[in-house]
């Protein structure tokens, strides 16, 4: 199996060889993508083989075949209902050897928002290694397009979350908490890649407010040092640009006088941060000058104007918040770098400085085992079908690494080291082209988030594509769509969809009520035929309904689901919810509403026959 690049440097300054660590990174994936399917067989061998004596294995008589052959007619295509009574056992304190042969060290759990369920995720000491290594690829492969990134800083804002431990004994915590935790992160050699604005001690403090605060208090006291920014997702990029438009007065201040604001009392913080900040009269007039002014366009070049790029996930759903960071950022590029869950890290983007609708992300080969389930569009209604559960037939149907097909969508299905064997991970990716013999995916969504009142059935991608269409309006007044989410409200007879969005207004004509009514209307028609046909012909299906919520409505959304449990690095707007709570929050936010004014078109047939009349 080729081998991994070395993922650090004992030696500091002239001395770190940065362009032969790059050179090394960029032939490993070259290597192991030019022979993507003698890594993955070995992988998988490898895999079976260290675990041959486990029970689950044992469970389903794989006898120590190593062989792909009899992996996939043997073991089943699984989904986390069926791994979790084993789950159990390993929470409550059962260490006999069930899913892998090395001791599970933390379970890692998953997004409380990603398929509406938190999920105990088993993991292991090396699994930290593999996370490691594909960190060790994202700068090497950025440094391709963005020369000098060695020079300077990057501004990112992470965040921990605080863990739980299992009946047994077992942390359980989010997969970026595990590893900002690591020795990995916490005591990572010097590297000019990993140089942040931000000392470790910020990062991991517990209090999301001292934490945000003084991260943002670094990286504007070392602004003329900083080349990128970034956050996890887009949206928590755009929660700290906000929080900096609330607090800015009190950086400023400490950025004058040299001091920390007192509602910053974590000890380590306050002496991380004292270590890089003095006073600074002059930076902070200039700060000050900046965030007084009536428009924020642009924030991110006027504050830190040597930035080259914003770091962020904007694939998906995320995809929303594009618009919102070309107003902050005055156009930089938004690269998305790699693509990862709770379950395993899977692959990197190979031409970061991409459009983001263009962005598609290289699996590297060593990270797991990997196969793929066909998954199809419904006639008429173009949203994805994925069974839920799978005969012999579609259990045989799932394709290897190298022999998935251009354009072609799939669900991802992993086997990991850590103990998940041919494990439905959710996510849907299509096939966008090839590294060499590995494919490329676009990442489509997470299957069976859907809105559904009837027979209709909308996917997350359907109805960020009739948002957008719906925004449009909005624009003569100079007012933008911050966050949005929907619900399928079945309390009215019949029942009908309902749309919460909290909206930006820069200008100062008032949005007549028509706007929003031809908002509703605008979403309706760019449903699917099936919701259409249930609205004006079936009558099954209600008017769709708009609710405008107040500001900093959906940050309250947020931190709710943070006293759930979820993860400040992780969270992300559901698209949909069901959770009577958080509806109820919504709607005590309502400020207005308004309904679709009419039924939107739809004849019989599809409507490629309907053009050929």
């Amino acid at each position: 199996m080729p081998e991994a690049p070395k993922k650090s440097f004992k030696a500091t300054g002239h001395d770190y060889c940065l362009a032969e660590k790059n050179k090394k990174a960029l032939q490993f994936i070259e290597d192991v993508t030019t022979n993507a399917d003698q890594v993955q067989k070995r992988v998988l061998a490898e895999i079976l083989t260290r675990n041959a004596h486990v029970e689950y294995l044992h469970r389903h008589g794989l006898g120590g075949h190593t062989d792909r052959d009899t992996f996939k007619k043997l073991m089943p295509v699984i989904t986390y209902e069926d791994l979790q009574p084993d789950i159990t056992r390993i929470a409550n304190g059962d260490t006999s050897l069930i899913l892998c042969s090395n001791p599970i060290s933390e379970f890692l759990t998953s997004s409380g928002t990603s398929g509406g369920e938190r999920k105990l995720m088993p993991t292991i000491e090396e699994e930290l290694e593999r996370r490691s290594l594909l960190y060790s690829l994202l700068m090497p492969v950025m440094s391709q397009s963005v020369q000098g990134l060695e020079k300077g800083k990057g501004m990112y804002f992470l965040f921990i979350k605080s863990e739980a431990k299992t009946p047994g004994g077992l942390v359980a915590r989010p997969v970026l908490t595990s590893y900002y935790k690591s020795s990995h992160f916490r005591e990572r050699p010097y590297d000019p890649y990993t140089n942040y604005t931000s000392p470790n001690e910020t990062i991991l403090c517990p209090d999301s407010y001292q934490s945000m605060y003084s991260q943002m208090l670094c990286g504007l006291v070392q602004n003329k040092e900083v080349l990128r920014v970034g956050a996890v997702f887009a949206s928590g990029f755009i929660r700290a640009i906000r929080f900096l438009e609330k607090h800015w007065t009190l950086l400023c201040r400490d950025i004058r006088t040299g001091t920390i604001d007192q509602q910053i009392t974590d000890p380590s913080v306050r002496e991380a941060v004292m270590r890089v900040l003095k006073p600074d009269p002059k930076l902070a007039d200039f700060v000050e000058g900046e965030c007084r002014k009536e428009s924020w366009q642009g924030i991110i070049t006027r504050l830190w104007p040597n930035t080259k790029y914003v770091d962020v996930i904007v694939t998906g759903t995320m995809s929303q918040y594009i618009p919102t960071l070309d107003y902050y950022s005055n156009g930089l590029p938004l690269v998305c770098t790699m693509y990862a869950s709770s379950e395993c890290y899977f692959g990197v983007n190979l031409n970061p400085l991409c459009k983001p609708s263009e962005v598609s992300y290289t699996l590297i080969p060593t990270m797991a085992y990997f196969e793929f389930l066909p998954v199809h569009r419904n006639n008429g209604t173009n949203s994805i079908s994925v069974p839920k559960s799978l005969n012999d037939k579609e259990q045989q149907d799932l394709v290897d690494l190298v022999d998935v097909k251009l354009g072609q969508e799939y669900e991802l299905v992993v086997t990991t080291y850590a103990g998940l064997y041919r494990y439905r991970v959710g996510d849907v990716l299509r096939v966008a082209g090839f590294k060499n013999k590995a494919p490329q995916f676009n990442f489509v969504c997470r299957k069976n988030v859907v809105l559904s009142i009837d027979s209709d059935k909308t996917d997350e991608v359907e109805l960020q594509a009739a948002v957008k269409n719906a925004v449009n309006h909005l624009m003569p007044f100079d007012a933008t769509l911050t966050e949005y989410t929907s619900y399928a409200d079945t309390t009215t007879i019949p029942g009908h969809y309902v749309l919460y969005w909290e909206l930006s207004l820069r200008g100062s004509t008032p949005i007549p009520p028509s706007v929003f009514e031809d908002c509703c209307l605008t979403v309706e028609e760019s449903l699917n035929s099936v919701y259409r046909q249930g609205r004006v012909s079936d009558k099954s299906i209600g008017p769709l309904e708009m609710k405008i919520v107040e500001s900093g409505t959906f940050d309250k959304l947020m931190d709710y689901a943070i006293s759930l449990g979820a993860s400040i690095n992780q969270y992300k707007t559901p698209r949909c919810v069901k959770f009577a709570p958080i509806i109820e929050l919504l709607n005590s936010r309502v400020v207005s509403n308004y309904f679709s004014p009419k039924c939107p078109k739809w004849i019989p047939g599809h409507k490629q026959w309907c053009n050929k009349n």
